[in-house]
Parts: C-alpha cells; sequence; structure tokens
C-alpha cells in the first residue's frame, strides 16, 4: 500500500502543477486588449483618459493607435507625449473626431504603453456606457478593438474600451476633474489604473506563473526522493 501511495503522490502533485499553470495562463490572454482608465467619469468634468497595451498584432510590435471620439464627448484634448506623434481629425464644430497616435519608435509586445486624451462628456450623456472604438496598427497586420458587449453577454474577442458617465459633480466647483493634464501635481497623482479591458502586465503574471511551477516542481521531486529513500 505505501509502495501504491509513492508511486501515486508525484502524479498527483504534476497535475496540481499543470491546473495551476492553467489557471494563470487563461488571465494572460484575456488581458490581450486595449483598456481604459478610469472606467467611470462624471458628466460636465474634464478627465484624462488612458488608453493602455501591453501587446501587438499576434506579437508584431505596434505602430500607432487610432481612437475615435464618440459624439457624447463635447470637448477632446489629446495628451502630449515625447513618445508618440499626434495627428487628429476635426469635425464641423472644431471637436476632434479620431486621433491618431503613432509610436516614435514600434513598441514590442510585453512592453506597457499607454497614450492620453482630456475630454469633458456632454451632460446629456450621464448614466451612458460610452464606447471608444480604438484602431490598432503593427508592423504587421492590424486589430480593430472596436466591439460592444451588451449586457448579459459574455465579453466579446475584440472589445471596445468603456466609460460610464457619471452624474456631474456638483461638489468641484471649478468644472474640471481631478486629473488636470495642465496642473503637474495632479497629472502626477492621475492613476495609470489596471482596468478590467486592460489590466495587469501579462509579463509579470507570466514571470510569476513559471516561478510558482518551478518551485511546485522542486516540490514534488523532493517528495519523490524522500519517498524512494524510505
Amino acid at each position: 500500500m505505501t509502495t501504491s501511495t509513492s508511486a501515486r503522490l508525484p502524479l498527483v502533485a504534476a497535475g496540481s502543477v499543470i491546473g495551476v499553470a492553467l489557471v494563470l495562463a487563461a488571465p494572460l490572454a484575456a488581458s490581450a486588449h486595449v483598456g481604459v482608465s478610469p472606467e467611470v467619469a462624471p458628466a460636465g468634468t474634464r478627465t484624462t483618459l488612458q488608453f493602455s497595451f501591453s501587446h501587438g498584432c499576434d506579437d508584431s510590435p505596434t505602430t500607432s493607435l487610432t481612437v475615435d471620439i464618440p459624439d457624447a464627448v463635447a470637448t477632446v484634448a489629446p495628451v502630449v507625449d515625447g513618445e508618440w506623434t499626434i495627428s487628429r481629425e476635426v469635425g464641423a464644430d472644431g471637436v476632434p473626431t479620431q486621433v491618431t497616435f503613432t509610436a516614435d519608435d514600434p513598441i514590442d509586445t510585453g512592453l506597457r504603453a499607454s497614450v492620453a486624451i482630456d475630454v469633458t462628456f456632454a451632460e446629456a450623456s450621464a448614466g451612458d456606457s460610452v464606447a471608444f472604438p480604438v484602431e490598432q496598427t503593427c508592423v504587421t497586420g492590424s486589430t480593430a478593438w472596436n466591439e460592444v458587449t451588451e449586457p448579459g453577454e459574455e465579453e466579446r474577442d475584440h472589445p471596445a474600451p468603456v466609460v460610464v458617465v457619471s452624474e456631474p459633480d456638483e461638489g468641484d466647483a471649478s468644472g474640471h476633474g481631478a486629473a488636470h493634464a495642465d496642473d503637474p501635481q495632479d497629472a502626477a497623482a492621475t492613476p495609470v489604473a489596471a482596468s478590467s479591458t486592460g489590466g495587469d502586465d501579462p509579463v509579470a503574471r507570466g514571470l510569476a506563473a513559471a516561478s510558482l511551477v518551478t518551485g511546485a516542481g522542486a516540490l514534488v521531486a523532493a517528495l519523490w526522493r524522500r519517498r524512494a529513500r524510505s
């Protein structure tokens, strides 16, 4: 009986290691999105939206992101960043309808990068979920992140970043949000938060998964040697 139990132990432990690896691998695949932060913003208040990614197009490096500006946005001001060249398409009312950020150097998969746009949502959009379709262009190929998931549906394969517009912030007499692009202190405090669509860095999670699997493998080997000696 002891011999049978000893023979099964490494198999059980190995199965556990594989199960843990699969559980950790699933979020890595799910993280392949272009996310937006914050995911909730008040109407009538200027808010800095950051669009983040850490992947290319089938591992091809990213060369540009083009963000479509929805009608619910009343004002638009792309935030200048030395790593990107910015171009805009402007509507008849003078408000940009599309903003393209072109990287000075292609961005490899596994490197986290982001672009930012100051926006003000129209007060009439309070209570709405507003999608920002994004076209990710790479050295080879492109990906359109423009699918909208309806309530009750599973998330689509290429979801568009979505911001929920809340009621106007009555407590802010200045009419500006907490994240001011023109105030260095406020801008520094603006979080590049992990969101449900552009979450944690997949490289970091991959390394953590590899460390866990390696440690579990060492435990299996130690238990096997101990059982063999007994």
